[in-house]
Order: C-alpha cells, then sequence, then structure tokens
C-alpha cells in the first residue's frame, strides 16, 4: 500500500477563518480562482473580496464564515487536481464535514454553498430566540466532564459535551447560566483551563433544534450521491458510504457532539497514516499530535499556495 492509498483529508471549520484567507491561493492557481468566482456568483456578493480584504467582524460572522472556509477547502482540493492521490477516507469538524463531502463527490459545491450559507443564518436565528453560550475544557476527563455537565444542567436549562476535540480538550454548550455553573465546577474538579468562547449561540446543543428543522427542509430538496470514499460522521464517527445516510447526518449534527477524537481514530483504523488538512489554519493538524500520534503518522497542512507547491513537489519526487 502506497503513502497516496493511506491517506486521509480533514477539513476544518468554524473559527479557522482569518482575514486573507485564500486570496495567494487564487492569485497562482487558475482551479483555485473560478472556485471564488463560482462562489460570489452562487451567493449574489462577493465572499472572495470579504474573504481576502475582511472586514474580520463580517467574516466572523456564522453565516459568512461557513462558507468563506468551505469555498477556501474546495480551492484547495481543486487546486491539488489529481495530485491529491488516491484518498482512503475524510473527514471534516462541524462544517468541515459539508467540506470533506465536497470533496467526496456526495454534494455539488453549489448545494453546500447554499446549504453551509443557510446553516450559518439558522444557527445564528437559534442563539438570537433561546441565547447560549460555549467553553472550551482543558485538562478534564471525557466522563467527568458529563458528569458536570449534568450536574449545572440541575435548574439552569442544559448543559452538554458539544466537540470532543481531543483527550483533554472538550468543549460545552448550552444555556448561558448553566455554562457558567459549568465553568465554575470545571475550575473546582481541577480543569487546567475553561475558556468562554465568542460565539453567536450553543452550538451541538439541543438550542439548536430550530436549525435542526430548517437544515432538514432545505437538504431534503438537494441531490446527494453516494461518496467516492468513506466520510466519516461527526455524529456517530463511523464511515459514511450513502448519500442518503449523509443527508440524514449533516441535519442531526447541529443537535449532536462533534466526535473528533473518536473520527480520527476511526480513520486511522481504515488505513488513514498520512494526514492532509485542507483549508485555512492548522487547527486539525495541531489535534492529530494527540488523535493520531506515533511515528507512524503525519499531518500536512495545505491551504497556502507555498504549501500546495511544497507537497506536490514532495509527492512528484
Amino acid at each position: 500500500m502506497t503513502v497516496a492509498e493511506t491517506r486521509g483529508l480533514l477539513f476544518p471549520g468554524q473559527g479557522s477563518q482569518f482575514v486573507g484567507m485564500g486570496r495567494e491561493l487564487a492569485a497562482r492557481s487558475s482551479p483555485a480562482r473560478e472556485t471564488y468566482r463560482e462562489a460570489d456568483d452562487l451567493l449574489g456578493f462577493s465572499l472572495s473580496k470579504l474573504s481576502w480584504e475582511g472586514p474580520e467582524e463580517e467574516l466572523l460572522r456564522t453565516k459568512n464564515a461557513q462558507p468563506a472556509i468551505l469555498a477556501h477547502s474546495v480551492a484547495v482540493v481543486r487546486a491539488l487536481g489529481h495530485g491529491i492521490g488516491p484518498v482512503s477516507c475524510a473527514g471534516g469538524h462541524s462544517l468541515g464535514e459539508f467540506s470533506a463531502h465536497v470533496a467526496a463527490g456526495t454534494l455539488a459545491f453549489s448545494d453546500a454553498l447554499a446549504a453551509v450559507r443557510l446553516r450559518g443564518e439558522l444557527m445564528f436565528r437559534a442563539g438570537e430566540v433561546r441565547p447560549g453560550t460555549m467553553a472550551a475544557v482543558l485538562g478534564l476527563a471525557d466522563d467527568e466532564i458529563q458528569r458536570l455537565c449534568a450536574v449545572a444542567s440541575d435548574g439552569n436549562g442544559v448543559c452538554v459535551p458539544a466537540n470532543y476535540n481531543s483527550a483533554g480538550q472538550v468543549v460545552v454548550s448550552g444555556d448561558v447560566p448553566a455554562v457558567e455553573h459549568f465553568s465554575r465546577f470545571a475550575h473546582e474538579a481541577g480543569a487546567k483551563r475553561v475558556i468562554p468562547l465568542n460565539v453567536s449561540g450553543a452550538f451541538h446543543s439541543p438550542l439548536m433544534k430550530p436549525a435542526e428543522d430548517g437544515l432538514r427542509a432545505f437538504l431534503e430538496g438537494v441531490p446527494f450521491k453516494d461518496p467516492s470514499y468513506p466520510v466519516i460522521s461527526n455524529v456517530t464517527a463511523e464511515p459514511v458510504g450513502r448519500g442518503d445516510e449523509a443527508r440524514s447526518l449533516l441535519v442531526r449534527q447541529l443537535t449532536s457532539p462533534v466526535c473528533w477524537a473518536e473520527s480520527v481514530r476511526t480513520m486511522t483504523r481504515l488505513g488513514a497514516r498520512d494526514f492532509l488538512e485542507l483549508g485555512p489554519g492548522k487547527v486539525l493538524c495541531g489535534l492529530n499530535r494527540r488523535n493520531a500520534k506515533g511515528a507512524g503518522f503525519r499531518c500536512r497542512a495545505i491551504g497556502e499556495p507555498t504549501e500546495l507547491e511544497d507537497f506536490l513537489g514532495t509527492s512528484a519526487g
């Protein structure tokens, strides 16, 4: 089995965006440039200008950040072309699961772009109807976090684990009073840090139920194909091989925790050893230092043209 045949693709989620993302790539790659032209035409505004020039506060908005990250990831995939080589499986963190399905051929880019733009709007509206918040927790075991969430939820609303990012790094989500109580309990239980997150709602929690309903209605009218290679679901941490299953799980994802650490372990079980993080930032490669560690694993982030050219040069060699 060659290195390319053990390749696993990783696609970043919201929080990886930054002003300037994709600008140099589009300047030096015609497939990437065309991807941004397509996105601008489909959305009816210049997503490219917003991604490349800001303003930052507009790019940070959920309804803008999600399509911007998707477009950057797809631009990288298209810029790589056949140079990406055979792929064993793919996974995406939250929003990134849509990018993974575009790469695998499950979803057309145009449909995914419309879906994540709506997804961002629906998530923001759900946060307005029932305000919530999130906090990252470092240094506590998963079962202890689950226990503290249950205690914090008693009479204070909802607090649930939202992202299992790696061992010792979990994000919780829910009603503001419940998350505040959780934060106090986590400090008392010995957490290294509890970091409040600047978000517009309690993502991946029951508070996103209105957004889930809206996304389900939209995706019912979107064609889904069977992916050309397994895409790991955030919800189940298991490979998805059918389009109808992908549609259902992308909806459930909004109110379910992101089982990211387990998803990467599934990818390694499927043979992935050479990971590529495609899109803005290097967050997932950073997490892979815990999720897929060892001499047999490596992870490279590709989002800038120099990173792409270095990878293609290495692959050619």
